[in-house]
């Protein structure tokens, strides 16, 4: 069934650590200028990706098991909070994913407030004393838009 309207049924957001994906990976990578869909990835450009390290503020951050649990958690909140549904949630070592019905509210809003929740949460535990963001900026924000999309995602 396809959602005839203008919000999508949910968002697939992917969000990445800090440093943990930079421009001239042997993966590829996306800047602003090449971000739209289907377009090709920016190659592995060897000294492209030097720098990138060389441009880092701090270290690449990677999120152990209580980091991780406490931005599962973080995120858990800020959906019950808003009344966002969450339909997955799975945070790994470098990266996060998370489908969840938005309704109207922006996606690039919905996600910075999932990675101050997350932040916040990890403060809290006391697994993050860091001044800074453990996140990269922004991220993946892909619409869906009916039931096997979000069976797909």
């Amino acid at each position: 069934m396809w959602n005839d309207t203008d919000i999508p049924l949910a968002i697939f957001f992917t969000f990445r650590t800090y440093g943990t994906w930079l421009h001239g990976d042997e993966r590829g990578s996306v800047d602003r200028h090449n971000n739209a869909y289907g377009s090709p990835r920016i190659p592995h450009i060897g000294h492209f990706e030097a720098i990138s390290r060389d441009r880092m503020k701090h270290a690449p951050v990677l999120l152990d098991g209580r980091r991780r649990h406490a931005t599962e958690l973080g995120i858990r909140e800020v959906c019950e909070k808003r009344g966002w549904k969450l339909y997955a949630i799975n945070v790994r070592t470098n990266h996060g994913h998370v489908v969840a019905a938005i309704g109207s509210y922006s996606p690039e809003r919905a996600l910075s407030a999932m990675k101050a929740y997350a932040t916040r949460r990890m403060r809290e535990d006391k697994c993050w004393v860091e001044g800074h963001s453990p996140w990269a900026e922004k991220g993946s924000k892909r619409r869906l838009w009916n039931e096997k999309h979000i069976l797909d995602a």
